[in-house]
Parts: C-alpha cells; structure tokens; sequence
C-alpha cells in the first residue's frame, strides 16, 4: 500500500474513554479490551497512566502481550522547574516499558499564561527536553499538543512553535488535539493543512473530543487535509462529551476512502462484535442507534423500505451489514441471522454443511434467546455451546439435582456485622451423586465454590479456573418475581485465557448458575478438545 494513504490507528479507550462519567475498568477489563483491540488490528494501544493510579500500575505491571498493535504509555512532560531526568511523572512514563509513549503538554499560549503560569519559552523547553529525553529511552515518542487548535486560533505562531519543537526533538508523531471539541470541521481541514507546510503529514495526529458532535467528521477532515494518524475510543467513551468513534471512524475510512488502515476486510467484519463487547463490559445497553453496528444500523420495518430492500438492499443500506459484522433486521419478516451464525460457527472451528436442517433450527433458537435476554456477543463461551449441544456435540459432564443457597447477616463475637453465604450443591456425575457445601464471599463465589468442590477430584483440570468478573443487568422494568436478570460472568485459568457466559431468569441465583454451569462446561470441553489432539 503506498505509504502516503496509510492511516495510523491509535485507540485511547483505556486510558482517555477511562474518563468517561460512570466509567471504572478493573484490570480485568483493560486486559480483554486490550486483547481485542489487538485482534481488531489497530497500531497503537494506549493503556493508561502509569503512577497515577493502582489500577493502571497494576496493568503495566502485567502488561499484555500483542501480536499486531504496539503498546503506549501516558503522561506529561516534564514539570516547570525541573529537569527532564529529574521528574518523577516522567520517569514513571519512561520505566512503563512500553514499545512508545505519548507524552502531553501545552500549545495554547492562554493555558501556558494561566494554568501553568510560566514563560511561554520555558513551556517550549519543556516540551523539546522531554521529547529528546524519552527519545533516548524508548522506541517511539509522540507528543499531544493540547488545545491545539484553540491555540492556533489565538496565536498561531505560538501554538505551532509548541508542536515543532516536538518535532525537531524527533517525536515521531505530533498529535494535534481539540481538546474542548468546539471545533468545525472546516477549521480543522484550513488548520491542518497550514501546520502540514512546516511538520509533514506522516509525523502528525489528530485528537477530536466530541463536544460539538463532529469528533469523527473532523477527524476525517484532518485526514483529508493531511494527518495519518486518528486517535478515539470505541463507541466514542471519552472525558464529557466524548472522543472520535474509532467503531465508525474506521468503516467510513476503509469504506468511504481511499485511505488505508493495517485492518484487513475480515479484520473489519469483528468491529460490531467488539463495540458489544464493550457495552457488555460496561454492564450497559448497546445503543441501537449506532452507525454501523447498532440493531437498527441496518432494520427495516414494513411498507415501502421492506419491499424495495427485498429487490435489493442497496436501496435502503449504504454497505452491506456483514462487511461490519452487523446483519439485516426485517422486522415484519425477520430473515437475518443464518449468515452471522455460520461465520460464527467458523469462528470457532466448528464446520457444518449450511443445508443442514440442524442449522436453521439454531437460528430459531438463538433469536429466540436473545429475544428473551441472552446476549451472545458477549459471551462467545455460551454461544459456542448453545451450537455445539443444538449439533449434540456437548457430553453431560455433570447435571444439577438440586442446589440451595443461604446468605446469613449477624454479628460476631468479637461485636463486627458479617454476612456469610453457604450453598449446597447436589450433582449427579456419571451416574454417582455427589454433595458438597462451600461458603464464600457472596452467593454466587459460594455457588461457585460448591461446584467445583464437588468437580475437581474428578476434572482437575478445574483446579486452575477462577472467576473473575460478574455483571448483573435487569432487562426488564418491572419489579419482584417479573424482573428478567442477565447475569454475565468472565472466568480465566493459568494459561492466561479468558471466556465469557451468560445467563438469564427471573431468579439472579438462577441465572447465575446457568453462567456457571456453561463456564465450568467450557472448561472441560476445551481440556477434552486440547487432550483428544494430542
């Protein structure tokens, strides 16, 4: 590809989209998201802030190990009055490891003037140090000029003095940030354009904030006018408004452009799948209305939409959805879902003759689960079982007779309140049943406990799993024994792999178990599969 179209993707979601209201990714999280964005294909990660809080040390602490993306640290330049090799900010960015950093700093003469409150060339030297500091230290520096263009609009020569003296240290990219979002679009293109006569298009960035809801418009024309590298977040998470959303962002580059990304096309086909995975992640809806991998993206509902897109739906559809992963909805007549299913099935290695009638009857059924609650694109584990047991590929490694759960609240002797869960477990395991009790933190680590106390002497394999998130939706309004809860569980073992279940029912501990039991059969089935190829 010619170097001079190729568009550089840096995704911020886990260090800018961690400032969204209401956000607060546990390590976990970062370590999945960070998992999927590096299978996505996108080049930069940015994972935090090392040093400014325990979560973000701890996940440098045990950073990931990426195939395709580089992974990049946070921080600022130095602090005024302090040399670059004497800052302890700075130091904490440059002993992150990490293959690039990405340093911020100012280049609007009013910040410099008021929230720094020093001379306006002791700004600049602090920028050109840090950079030829960092540079000495790590593969790849990048420098984000905050407040770029409200700089640039109030003193020119000021806010591009601040960006080249990044440059001529050797940053390898000088991202220009919007960082209130207040900003048009065609400011963006005539700024852009200027600042490219003085620092090559190929050394610069863009960051949009979304205050005005151009973040992607005006990144797409800072990428028009010259920039080849966007920074976002998925589905736009961001500090108020939002940053750009790398989830439309990169379907309108690939497909609306003659731009090119390191996405390949069936990279490009997972983007509604990880735009779920987030929401899933986050414990909230996905938006419906979302460009490209929303629900209604591509629904149509009755009268003259339906009968022109069943002639041909480029009448009504401006892609066709599984280029984005995302399927056709008709809603009078659903007809989606076949498609989706059998890419999915080969996904997971499980090949089947697409005339089987054993086929369209999980398509029935799938719709039907999610109709009544189940999200699959968040918990690829169940999903692969509910296939493979509608195939009858999924031996019974264990069944439920019964099981009981109770949740004590007193004071002990020593005058501390404490709750104390118990759960009983019956099972029948080839035919022997089997009983067992565990307390634990909470029902449901009781639950689980239970279970694999009574598993693991014969499946030791369980020895090594462990739970390690649990989410709980209410999917329905109303109140008591009507609610609907879905209950999304991750669990994880020693190698390091993660797989997610769900389950649904009116009952919490009983939607529970079902996320359980589908984890726990997981397990055994890949330790089966992983035994029977050896």
């Amino acid at each position: 590809m010619s170097d001079d179209k190729r568009v550089y993707l840096f995704d911020t979601t886990l260090r800018d989209g961690a400032q969204t209201q209401g956000v607060d990714f546990n390590v976990g999280d970062k370590q999945a998201l960070a998992a999927a964005l590096d299978r996505l294909g996108v080049d930069y990660v940015e994972g935090g802030w090392p040093g400014a809080n325990p979560t973000d040390d701890a996940f440098f602490g045990n950073a990931p190990r990426f195939k395709r993306a580089k992974f990049v640290a946070f921080g600022m330049t130095r602090r005024p009055g302090r040399s670059a090799a004497n800052d302890p900010g700075l130091s904490a960015l440059l002993n992150a490891k990490t293959h690039a950093v990405c340093m911020v700093g100012k280049s609007w003469d009013f910040h410099v003037d008021v929230a720094l409150g020093i001379a306006r060339s002791e700004n600049v030297a602090m920028i050109a140090e840090s950079v030829t500091h960092a540079k000495e230290r790590v593969a790849e520096v990048m420098f984000d000029a905050e407040h770029f263009f409200d700089g640039y609009k109030n003193n020119p020569a000021y806010a591009l003095e601040c960006a080249e003296a990044a440059y001529k240290a050797g940053a390898r990219w000088i991202v220009l940030c919007d960082t209130n979002g207040g900003t048009l679009p065609h400011e963006i293109e005539r700024i852009v354009g200027e600042v490219t006569r003085t620092i090559p298009g190929s050394n610069l960035g863009i960051h949009c904030h979304n205050d005005t809801e151009n973040a992607v418009a005006n990144s797409l024309a800072a990428v028009r006018a010259g920039v080849r590298q966007v920074q976002g977040t998925l589905n736009g998470l961001g500090e108020r408004c939002g940053n750009a959303n790398l989830v439309s962002l990169i379907p309108s580059l690939m497909l609306k452009t003659d731009f090119k990304t390191g996405l390949s096309d069936e990279d490009l086909k997972h983007i509604t799948h990880l735009s779920r995975l987030l929401d899933e992640r986050l414990n909230r809806a996905p938006s419906r209305s979302a460009a490209y991998v929303g629900e209604s993206a591509f629904a149509h509902k009755g009268g003259l939409h339906v009968s022109a897109v069943e002639k041909d739906p480029k009448t009504y559809e401006h892609i066709e959805p599984g280029v984005v992963g995302n399927r056709r909805h008709i809603v009078v007549s659903d007809q989606s879902g076949r498609a989706n299913i059998l890419a999915r099935f080969r996904e997971i290695g499980l090949e089947i003759n697409p005339d089987d009638p054993k086929v369209a009857a999980l398509v029935e059924t799938v719709k039907l689960r999610e109709y009544d609650g189940y999200a699959y694109d968040g918990a690829e584990a169940s999903f692969e079982l509910l296939a493979r047991r509608g195939l009858g590929t999924v031996p019974d490694y264990f069944k439920l007779a019964r099981f009981r759960v109770m949740d004590e609240r007193r004071w002990n002797v020593r005058g501390d309140l404490v709750t104390e869960s118990e759960a009983t477990v019956t099972l029948d395991v080839h035919g022997e049943d089997m009983m067992t009790v565990a307390t634990g933190n909470g029902p449901v680590n009781a639950l689980d406990t239970a279970l694999r106390k009574a598993l693991t002497p014969l499946y030791p394999g369980l020895s090594d799993m462990r739970l390690v998130d649990f989410k709980v939706r209410i999917l329905t309004p109303q109140a008591g024994t009507e609610a609907v809860t879905r209950v999304m569980i991750e669990s994880a073992d020693a190698s390091g792999e993660r797989w997610s279940t769900v389950g649904v029912s009116t009952n919490i501990i009983d939607a529970s178990y079902e996320a359980l039991n589908d984890a726990l059969t997981w397990k055994l089935l890949k330790l089966a599969q992983a035994s029977a190829a050896q």
